[in-house]
């Protein structure tokens, strides 16, 4: 499977941004798809993820209550809608797919890739 993300940008402190991941090649009905991000200087780290089967939903603690994850199964596309933005959310978000169904938040689970987005946060 092939994924793309995109919807990044730049935004103020408060501020939101929807991101989107479209994917190719395989229909998600069997994967648990993910959010990460990685800032300057630091580890890649697990923001949500969902189950494409049921719509189950996992997220970090420090986006609880701000980030929305969510799926449309005819467009084959995940979302991460992220609400009240704040500088620290600053960093490239990549989405990723789980075609083991392990649904972890170990990065290292997750099979395919894509290619990053941006997100910059002004205070």
């Amino acid at each position: 499977v092939q994924l793309q993300a995109f919807g990044g940008g730049l935004v103020q402190a408060g501020g939101f941004l929807r991101l989107s991941c479209k994917a190719s090649g395989r229909p998600l009905s069997r994967y648990v798809m993910g959010w990460f991000r990685q800032a300057p200087g630091k580890e890649r780290e697990f923001v949500a993820n969902i189950r494409w089967s049921t719509g189950s939903t996992y997220y970090a603690d420090f986006v609880k209550g701000r980030f929305t994850i969510s799926r449309d199964s005819v467009q084959n596309t995940v979302y991460l809608q992220m609400n009240s933005l704040k500088p620290e959310d600053t960093a490239l978000y990549y989405c990723a797919a789980d075609q083991r169904f392990t649904w972890s938040t170990n990065k290292n689970e997750y099979d395919f890739w894509g290619q990053g987005t941006q997100v910059t946060v002004s205070s």
